[in-house]
């Protein structure tokens, strides 16, 4: 069933009794193509475009839970293409223009709010550093504004522009950034991947991975052994503990990041703002709570939960950036693992086992990058050579040197 309005006026006069589920929950087939492990956005993103753009249909996505209950499900929602490496700058404004075209493509409303994305300096150097970034930018054809002081102030006049520590001076703006509903992304994908023929397999944990003559044959599951031609792993904070069942060992470390959001209140806020002198985002929900970040726990962990310090850490940016944050009552707050990078960019590769594939290393990015995530894993899963837009982003560059630093913040925890 296509949404449009006449369907949902229809199933008004109907009673709304004749919904169907979005997507098939199917049971696994003895042999895939393709066996996608990771139920999340870039997994499901990944199984959708193999079928629309390859038209590799026997697909499965095999979830150890239910669709959206990992890191999909738990980040800040912000969405950007405001990179400035070579190595990124394709790769995320092609994930920008799929996440403008998304609502369209899959027939659901993802909640695309093109907000823009400000982010604030507060020295002259780090203003030099802004203008470069937006320089590179331009010069890829994405759009960026450097704001003075009194640019920003008449988008967020509420800040702390006097700070005597960090006072404000100006920002850099992205106006395409913005937010998505996260939840709608994992829902929408999967109804459109099932809807061309994806079986979305949940309550279906990956307990091993079988090679015969050094060449991957299938996975173990909780639900039984399962044959594939290739297997792709797409599972974000878990990417070490299911790469060990291949015996690799990647450049990698799992990390809590915690989110936050407040009690709802009246519309603040109209767009993202990030904290310059500190690690701090923010943004405000359709609901109307204040959606807000930080940095990552330091410490190794694969809980969804974080630690007392990075909780104070984090509101003791919101408060220097925003004071009146003060007067709000936090609602409720939660972890995702992310999978840290050596040089805080992703991986998207061939493993050195043949019919293994990679996609992880995503550390603060892996939401924004979801459609082109799923775009380009496809191309490389489908035709065994990367996409262009992700070229940059192979496994051997650590043993290489060619490394992609965009901002210096992989897993070491002194850098953040």
């Amino acid at each position: 069933m296509r949404y449009s309005v006449l369907s949902v006026l229809g199933q008004a006069l109907r009673g709304q009794r004749d919904w169907r589920p979005q997507w098939r929950d199917a049971a696994p087939k003895a042999e895939y193509d393709v066996v996608v492990v990771g139920g999340g956005g870039h997994g499901l993103a990944t199984a959708y475009y193999l079928a629309k753009e390859h038209g590799i249909t026997s697909v499965a996505v095999l979830e150890k839970s239910h669709v959206g209950s990992g890191n999909v499900g738990r980040n800040t929602t912000i969405v950007r293409s405001n990179y400035g490496l070579p190595g990124n700058i394709p790769f995320y404004e092609r994930s920008m223009k799929l996440w403008e075209g998304l609502e369209q493509d899959i027939n659901y409303n993802a909640m695309v709010s093109q907000r823009g994305v400000l982010n604030l300096y507060h020295s002259d150097a780090q203003r030099d550093a802004y203008a470069r970034r937006g320089n590179a930018m331009r010069m890829a054809g994405i759009d960026a504004e450097l704001l003075d002081r009194e640019g920003v102030r008449a988008m967020v006049p509420f800040i702390d522009f006097d700070n005597a520590r960090f006072p404000v001076k100006g920002g850099l703006l992205q106006r395409r950034g913005g937010t998505v509903r996260h939840d709608a992304v994992a829902w929408g994908y999967a109804r459109a991947a099932s809807d061309r023929g994806v079986d979305i397999v949940q309550n279906c944990a990956v307990t091993g991975i079988r090679r015969e003559n050094g060449r991957v044959v299938g996975v173990e599951t909780g639900r039984g052994f399962i044959r594939a031609k290739k297997v792709a792993l797409s599972v974000a904070g878990s990417t070490s503990l299911l790469a060990a069942m291949a015996d690799l060992r990647l450049p990698i470390e799992a990390h809590v990041l915690q989110a936050f959001v407040s009690e709802g209140v009246k519309p603040l806020i109209d767009t993202v703002v990030t904290f310059g002198a500190g690690h701090f985002y923010v943004s405000q929900s359709d609901k109307g709570g204040l959606v807000f970040g930080g940095d990552i726990d330091g410490y190794n962990s694969y809980a969804q939960r974080g630690n007392l310090a990075t909780i104070e850490d984090v509101m003791e940016g919101g408060m220097a950036l925003w004071p009146g944050l003060g007067r709000l009552r936090l609602l409720r707050h939660w972890g995702g693992i992310m999978d840290m990078s050596m040089d805080g960019s992703p991986i998207i590769d061939r493993t050195p086992v043949d019919g293994l594939y990679l996609n992880a290393g995503w550390c603060y990015g892996g939401f924004k990058a979801t459609p082109a995530a799923g775009y380009c894993f496809a191309h490389l899963v489908a035709r065994d050579a990367p996409h262009a837009d992700a070229a940059a982003y192979r496994l051997d560059r650590f043993a290489t040197g060619r490394l992609i630093d965009e901002k210096g913040m992989g897993a070491q925890p002194n850098l953040h």
